[in-house]
């Protein structure tokens, strides 16, 4: 997962009045909910890293049926806090901000729609893993599988990618993340 934070810049008002400190609220908001995402997920793909070597180096999975049933519930848990953030993210739509900052907000939502699509093929690769440790069965799914969870990942990354450029360039509107607040994992 991209750990990926940022606040809008020069907000004035009292909360929940001015529509850019509604905004800000709504992306802090969404940020909190990414940082328990990104701590759950982390949990879960380090068995996710290990499983996915075992498969592809063609050893049999089978002793870590425990280990994948924890991720699998660990990763599901972590889902319903990206959810939570899109939600918050959505708010911002409806607000009279600078459309830069709508850009931003819809390219982080476009992040997660696909953090969120690889996600649930991982979810699905898990459920595999509980069917058939093995994969005596489902080898060829269970790769196939591998392989679009990594292009999913590719695509969140590209998107989180263009919102962090867009904060980049408008930072008089956005603020960017702190140095070292955004960490991508490659593993797909």
């Amino acid at each position: 997962m991209i750990l990926f934070s940022a606040f809008l810049g020069g907000c004035s008002g009292f909360l929940g009045e001015d529509p850019r400190e509604r905004a800000n609220e709504a992306i802090a908001d969404a940020n909190e909910s990414i940082a328990e995402h990104n701590r759950l997920f982390e949990q879960a793909r380090n068995t996710y890293a290990d499983v996915k070597e075992q498969i592809e180096a063609g050893e049999d999975p089978s002793g870590e049926r425990d280990r994948i049933t924890e991720a699998k519930n660990t990763l599901e848990e972590a889902r319903s806090n990206l959810d939570d953030a899109r939600d918050s993210l959505g708010a911002v739509q409806d607000l009279d901000v600078d459309r830069d900052i709508k850009r931003y907000a819809s390219l982080l939502t476009e992040a997660m729609d696909a953090q969120l699509a690889a996600e649930a093929k991982e979810i699905e690769f898990y459920d595999l893993l509980e069917e058939d440790p093995a994969l005596e069965n489902n080898r060829e799914r269970a790769l196939d599988l591998l392989s679009e969870i990594g292009a999913g990942y590719e695509k969140a990354e590209r998107a989180y990618g263009e919102a962090q450029d867009l904060a980049d360039s408008n930072p008089n509107v956005i603020e960017a993340a702190p140095e070292g607040g955004r960490n991508a994992d490659d593993d797909g």
